[in-house]
């Protein structure tokens, strides 16, 4: 694994991730995960299924507590769940599930600002308001507002879950496969929409990816995660001269390589 460039050392993280390991009963999801970002640039983390990426990015986002190891953002220690300054944070994280997590009994615009709706931080016509102008940042007409989730694309869901993650301006934006199983074209608007949004914003945003043109192209960082460690880390302009077997074979997407393909009863989906 490489270690942070003069860059990353210069400019403080704001995330920063210290041997974080996590554990389901007799099954090692992460294994002395470590990771630093600087405020404001982008890493897109690749890695093949069941390489704890997900896990990672639920310790990151407060739904699971660290066994060991430490998560600090922004200098707070918020490794546990019920750590102190978990739920001050709370409000800076967006976040943009895998499968979206949309709400299928609400309306489109009430599922954008369900936080603010339930914490009472925005009327419902405000929360409308601020639900259509999101729309229109993530390119769907305001008619779509009314719609429900069932009534939508899997790419406008996707964008609503976009939308959602942005609601409350967080510092901090996680995207869980932001592009998975959309078309070139939709994937390429979705993330040029993430770019923007990280401009902008000044978000720091960390990005599940299997499209290995866009992590090397849209993200200013990369990690590489197998079996719940971290085999390389570093800025995308210095992975041509990585030498490193594993990045190479999950960049390239050969099957031969030290990344072998599992077969058979999969038990460990949620370990992605």
């Amino acid at each position: 694994m490489t270690t942070p460039n003069t860059r990353s050392e210069i400019h403080p993280a704001f995330i920063s991730v210290e041997n974080l390991s996590k554990r389901f009963d007799n099954k090692l999801v992460l294994d002395d995960v470590s990771l630093q970002l600087p405020r404001g640039e982008t890493m897109a983390i690749i890695g093949p299924s069941a390489a704890g990426k997900s896990v990672l990015m639920k310790c990151l986002v407060g739904i699971y507590g660290a066994d060991s190891g430490k998560i600090l953002l922004d200098g707070d220690d918020v490794s546990q769940t019920n750590s102190p300054k978990r739920s001050a944070w709370a409000e800076k994280i967006g976040m943009l599930f895998q499968q979206n997590a949309l709400f299928d009994s609400l309306k489109v615009w009430e599922n954008i600002c369900f936080r603010q709706i339930e914490l009472g931080t925005l009327s419902r016509k405000e929360a409308k308001a601020h639900a259509i102008e999101l729309l229109g940042l993530v390119g769907l007409a305001s008619e779509s507002a009314d719609l429900t989730p069932g009534d939508l694309s899997g790419g406008m869901q996707k964008r609503v879950g976009v939308a959602r993650a942005i609601s409350s301006n967080p510092a901090v934006l996680l995207l869980d496969n932001p592009t998975a199983g959309l078309d070139p074209v939709l994937s390429n608007h979705i993330e040029r929409m993430i770019d923007k949004i990280a401009e902008q914003r000044g978000t720091t945003v960390i990005s599940i990816t299997n499209d290995m043109q866009i992590a090397r192209t849209r993200y200013q960082n990369l990690m590489m995660m197998h079996q719940g460690k971290v085999y390389w880390s570093g800025k995308t302009d210095d992975i041509d001269d990585a030498h490193n077997a594993h990045l190479t074979q999950m960049l390239n997407g050969s099957a031969q390589g030290p990344i072998s393909m599992r077969t058979g009863k999969r038990e460990d989906h949620v370990y992605s």
